[in-house]
């Protein structure tokens, strides 16, 4: 990676889309592109819009970085267990209160 690139991160709805994109473009995907496209198929189950505001939501508390907020809207976890074990391998532990709002918001986006 050369110094101008930057990483960002893409939701699981935005790699459905753009793989879609790309087979309509290209008539045929690789072998590894058509795997990723049929797991975000499966797994993507917000439209990128939506995820896309659930991620600004989550992005407004306190100690989510992006990373997190990217794994949630993906996940879109139901349970507070849930959401433990996306944050098990960090250095801090969330609070009961931050979890509830995780799951708050969460709820929020996934039931409109």
């Amino acid at each position: 990676m050369t110094s101008d690139e930057t990483i960002r991160f893409v939701s699981l709805s935005e790699v459905k889309n753009i793989l879609k994109k790309l087979s309509k473009e290209r008539k045929e995907l690789s072998y590894e592109q058509r795997i990723a496209l049929e797991h975000a198929q499966r797994f993507a189950k917000l439209p990128v819009k939506k995820t896309n505001e659930l991620i600004k939501a989550l992005m407004d508390l306190e100690r989510l970085e992006e990373i997190h907020a990217y794994k949630i809207a993906d996940l879109l976890p139901v349970t507070e267990d849930d959401v433990k074990a996306i944050f098990a391998k960090e250095r801090f532990t969330l609070t009961e209160e931050e979890i509830k709002k995780i799951l708050d918001i969460v709820k929020k986006y996934s039931a409109e």
